[in-house]
This record gives structure tokens, sequence and C-alpha cells, in this order.
């Protein structure tokens, strides 16, 4: 256990250091999350360690709790009104974007001679991107319109098409292995999906009607926090997605809470916090030398990820909104990746232990990549789709 000062002393240099950031990200076309992650870089073990090894060892209970926040948040999103105007958008674009990457990677690594088992696993682990990178991309930007709000609710839909194309292919990978068509991993996608939903709405209908009642019609930030955390821990505690848990309950506020219009601005201070913290230790985390590597293959999963989230974000808005220029720049704002494909690929080679240093050099080592470059392309993408809706008014 860390001496009181010292946790006190590192923890106060790093918000210092992230608000600092955040000024300088102002002034600068370079998104906050990739600055904060070069920071972590800069000051963790591969640099000049000065970042305590406590943060280190917690890091995984950091990221779970501002995953908690960063799924509610998005959950408020999905208000009807967003539904109303966008879900057309939402749900094509979503689901081209996760089945057409899923596609072009597995089929590209097939046809430059990977193992097809291993491709089927790395061309669904390259679908799901990393929500909190780009909630704090939009919210570093400040840019509040159609776009980012349809962003956000894409991004708040990936998880789940990600675990479902995740189960699938870890299905058809046991019968290739095996010859048996195993549907277990089906089964556990389905509880994990359905019990999060159910536990969400549970949480959220109680929670619509009761915050905002001490202070009428002003959410307190001890009700946000205190429903974020009941929902994560009990889904954590029943096994399912505390992600998904933690939107369907955002969802069900944001649309049930009728007597306050904003249930969801309490939580965002403290989310700064968690997410500053969350970026630095994450760039802290991060092995630049397992880029060494990666080697052909690592650039060709690099390659071709970029361009399924490309050509499957491009297609589901030439379906969905073909005349909505500034939509075209969906292509560009999906990149990030980081724990979601972390989780999924440390369960791919706990079952299939033959892929195991492919899957987690190739997945974590490609991660250095999106985290740094892809909110760069995010941020890139919401300023032009902002520029051409400017000139629309």
């Amino acid at each position: 256990m860390p001496s009181l000062d010292l946790f006190l002393i590192s923890l106060g240099a790093l918000l210092l250091l992230g608000l600092f950031i955040s000024t300088l990200s102002d002034r600068t076309f370079l998104p906050r999350v990739t600055m904060l992650i070069v920071l972590g870089l800069v000051i963790g073990e591969q640099g000049l360690a000065l970042l305590p090894a406590f943060f280190s060892v917690h890091f995984n209970v950091v990221t779970d709790i501002t995953l908690m926040m960063v799924g509610f948040l998005l959950g408020g999103k999905l208000s009807k009104t967003t539904f109303d105007s966008s879900a057309k958008k939402i749900i094509i674009v979503s689901l081209t974007a996760a089945v057409i990457t899923t596609l072009i990677v597995s089929i590209g690594l097939v046809f430059i001679g990977i193992d097809t088992k291993l491709a089927i696993l790395l061309g669904t682990i390259a679908s799901a991107t990393a929500p909190a990178a780009i909630v704090d991309v939009v919210k570093d930007s400040k840019v509040e319109n159609q776009f980012t709000d349809t962003l956000l609710s894409i991004v708040a839909l990936d998880d789940i098409w990600a675990l479902l194309l995740f189960a699938f292919s870890m299905a058809v990978v046991i019968n290739l292995d095996t010859g048996q068509f195993d549907v277990s991993f089906l089964t556990s996608a389905a509880r994990e999906i359905i019990g999060a939903v159910v536990l969400g709405v549970l949480l959220g209908l109680p929670s619509a009607y009761l915050t905002g009642r001490i202070r009428d019609g002003q959410p307190m930030m001890l009700e946000a926090l205190g429903i974020v955390s009941v929902c994560g821990g009990a889904a954590i505690y029943l096994d399912v997605s505390y992600l998904i848990a933690c939107i369907v309950m955002g969802v069900v506020v944001v649309n049930l809470a009728k007597h306050h219009d904003s249930p969801f601005h309490a939580i965002e201070d403290i989310e700064s916090l968690f997410l500053i913290v969350f970026f630095v230790i994450a760039g802290a985390s991060l092995e630049l030398g397992i880029l060494k590597n990666i080697g052909y293959l690592g650039i060709a999963y690099i390659v071709l990820r970029c361009a399924g989230k490309y050509f499957g974000a491009w297609l589901g808005v030439v379906i969905s909104a073909p005349d909505e220029q500034s939509m075209r720049w969906m292509r560009y704002a999906l990149l990030p990746q980081a724990g979601v494909s972390i989780g999924l690929a440390l369960a791919a080679a706990a079952r299939f232990p033959q892929y195991q240093q492919s899957l987690l050099t190739l997945v974590i080592g490609s991660t250095v990549f999106f985290e740094l470059v892809g909110p760069v392309y995010t941020r890139i993408s919401i300023s032009r789709a902002s520029e051409i809706d400017e000139v629309k008014k």
C-alpha cells in the first residue's frame, strides 16, 4: 500500500498535468486523449519512470469505473428525439461498420496466407471501437450537433454488435477446430447482453423517477454516481456486461425522466477526472517495444481494419443518409480501438492457446497505433462535418 503523501502528490500532479494538456489541446488540433496517452508514455516505465507503480496496479479499477460512466453518458444520447430523427442511420451505420470490418479483415488476412481460424478471430475483434476515446474527443471538441450525437449513438451500439460477432466467430472456429459446432459462446453472449439489458431497465426505471427530486429538476452528482456504481457493481456480480447495462440504464433515464432535462450533466465533471487518469495510465501501460514484433501481419491488420471501418461506415451512410454530406465524414471517426478489443483478444487466447502470442501481439500492438492516431481522425471528422453543417446554415 503506497504512503498517503505519495498517492496525493502523484494524483494531484496527474490532474494538474491533465488540466495543462486540456488547455494545450484547445490551442492545437491534437485531441486531448492522444496528448494524455503520449504523456503517459513519457512518464511511464518506458519513459522517465515517474508514475508510481500503484497506478498501474489499479488500472483495471480505473478502467471499469470510467467505462461505467462513459456507458451511462452514451445511453443519454439515445433519446427518443435522437432516434426519431436518426434511428435508421444509427442502426445501419453501426452494423455495417462492424460487419464490413469483420469481413475485410478476415478475408484480407486469409488472402495473405494467415490461418483461417486466426483470421476469423482477428476480424471480429477488429470490429470493436473505443467508446471512452471517442466520448473524450467529442467532449474535447466542444461540438454538439447531429453528427456528434449520431456518432456517440453509433458507438453505444458498437459493443453489442462486436460481442455478437465475436461469439459467432468463436463458435465457427471451434467447429473448424474440432468438427463440432459449439453454441455455448452464442448462448453466453446472448445471456450477457440480455442480462445487461434487463438489469439496465430494472435499475433505470426507479432511477428515472427518483433522480432530480431532492433538488427539484436538478440531479445531484451523488445521485448519478450512486446509480452508476450500483448498476456497474450489480453487472459485475451477475457476470453481464456492465458497459451495456449502464448504456441501457442511461437510455431509460433520458427517455423517462420528464421532470428534469439534464440527468447526465451531474456526472460529467467527475467523469473528466477519471478520463484524465484513465488515459494517462493507459499510455503508461502501452508497450512500444511490442510494435517491432508485429511485423507485416500487424501492418496488414492495421491497414485492413482502417479499410473496414472506412468502407463499412461509408456503405452505411450511402444506404441510410445518401444526401447528408456531413455524414460522409463518419468513415474517419470510428478508428479508435482499445480495451474492448484487448478483452476479446484475451478471451480468444484463453480458448485457443495456440494463437495466444499472435492474437495478443497483434491486438495490443495495433492498439498503440489506433489509440494515438484514431482520435486525431475522429477530431478531424467532427471538425469537417461541422464546417459542412455551418455552410448549409
